[in-house]
């Protein structure tokens, strides 16, 4: 549909409506009589409808023009702060380690209150700082720090020591070392803090029946953590190097091995309740691959995909 326009015959209309309107002037015995200037019919025209009509030519032109529908925005990209296990991709290369074995591992005793996290007793034992050199040579020979790479160790003396000994090995300037202060530390095993390590088997034992399983508490400070637990804060972890970094290599230093196991456990998509299953040994190093579950302890038939954990039931 196309806006009216001033044809000549509505032009020829309005001045005929306009001579009829106007009187014309008697000549004056005392003055000359003047000969009118013909004026333009167009302007007369639109000096008429100034007034009256330009509101409703102007309501015409809209009615009759084609609609034009406001331009829509492209839809936002969805916010990669918003992390999901198990990730439909991961902006960032992941390599994980575990430090080298504490002076409290090397005799043989459970350690997590995050009390202690950084006395020198939570530090690498001989055995560690050897293991945390070789974990430090495996990355160099995997080519994880190859064009730089950020470490994040827990903030427990092992862990960070073992941070140090990768950045020396690999030219890392300390500057890309980030500590991190609670979203890695060792898993709270509650009243099994102070006991032999070997008891440990009764608390993964427990994981094998439920992620929610907790050890029993203790009132030293030391939390009883269950695998959903852990679960909950290397996913807030993840979000944090997700959000944060896009196309860097992240090399995540852990105290223990739970902390690692639910971590990899999540992103490939593994049974919580299996997590043990990809147990790390002191100073052990892995790449992440979302792609392929890793079959460590297992036959390949006793492992199938989590797409809720930790809820796999």
């Amino acid at each position: 549909m196309q806006a009216p326009n001033y044809s000549r015959q509505v032009v020829g209309n309005a001045l005929a409506s306009l001579s009829a309107s106007v009187a014309v002037p008697q000549a004056s015995s005392l003055a000359p009589t003047k000969t009118p200037v013909p004026k333009d019919p167009f302007i007369e025209l639109v000096k008429l409808h100034r007034r009256r009509h330009i509101l409703t030519a102007l309501t015409i032109s809209f009615n009759v023009l084609p609609f034009c529908p406001m331009p829509i925005a492209e839809p936002v990209a969805g916010a990669r702060g918003l992390f999901q296990m198990p990730p439909p991709r991961l902006t960032n290369r992941y390599f994980l380690v575990r430090a080298g074995e504490s002076e409290f591992e090397s005799k043989g005793v459970v350690n997590t209150n995050p009390v202690a996290k950084t006395s020198v007793d939570s530090g690498l034992s001989e055995t560690g700082k050897k293991q945390s050199i070789r974990a430090a040579f495996d990355l160099k020979k995997m080519g994880a720090c190859e064009n730089s790479c950020w470490i994040w160790p827990a903030i427990t003396q092992r862990a960070y020591q073992t941070a140090e000994i990768i950045a020396s090995v690999n030219g890392i300037n300390r500057s890309l070392i980030v500590p991190e202060y609670s979203f890695l530390d060792a898993r709270g095993l509650g009243a099994y803090e102070g006991k032999s390590l070997e008891s440990v088997s009764e608390i993964y034992a427990s994981d094998s029946i439920s992620p929610n399983n907790k050890p029993p508490p203790i009132d030293d400070g030391t939390p009883n953590e269950s695998v959903a637990d852990v679960f909950v804060r290397v996913t807030q972890l993840m979000s944090i190097l997700e959000t944060q970094y896009s196309g860097d290599t992240v090399v995540i230093v852990s105290p223990d091995s739970d902390n690692l196991t639910v971590l990899q456990a999540g992103l490939v998509g593994l049974d919580m309740r299996r997590h043990r299953d990809l147990s790390f040994a002191p100073g052990e190093v892995r790449f992440v691959d979302t792609n392929s579950i890793p079959t460590y302890k297992q036959p390949a038939s006793a492992v199938y995909k989590c797409l809720n954990p930790p809820s796999c039931n």
